[in-house]
């Protein structure tokens, strides 16, 4: 029987959580403000983590510094998150901004579109059979 659950995906969730703490409350880099941990995928070998971050940017701070910034302190984070899991090999980490949630914003707001098309053109043609009917 198959492993329906591997210790790739167990360490990945766990991972995820604790970076998630570690950002929160011991990184105090300005350049990073808020920070959501989407997801992290990390290599059979848990020697590489790939991290998807999200950012709440305040002003006018982009997402490319706040992704510098957290690239910058990931030996740091890497550090950190050695102290917090018993992992003999602690994975090295990569931050990259998630594009699942704008993407998801911009398919929606087409949808919508679509759907108001839709119904301006159908009520159009309601009216012009009700004209031709009088």
């Amino acid at each position: 029987m198959a492993k329906e659950y591997s210790r790739t995906s167990r360490v990945s969730q766990q991972v995820q959580k604790e970076l998630a703490r570690i950002l929160q409350q011991e990184v105090k880099d300005p350049r990073i403000g808020m920070v959501t941990v989407s997801g992290v995928d990390i290599t059979r070998d848990l020697a590489y983590a790939k991290v998807f971050v999200t950012f709440l940017t305040i002003g006018d701070q982009t997402n490319d510094e706040s992704l510098e910034g957290l690239n910058s302190a990931a030996g740091y984070i890497r550090r950190l998150l050695g102290k917090a899991m018993r992992l003999r090999i602690v994975p090295e980490v990569r931050f990259c901004f998630d594009e699942t949630l704008t993407e998801g914003l911009r398919l929606s707001e087409l949808v919508s579109g679509a759907v108001k098309k839709d119904k301006e053109k159908f009520l159009a043609a309601g009216r012009d059979e009700n004209e031709d009917d009088a």
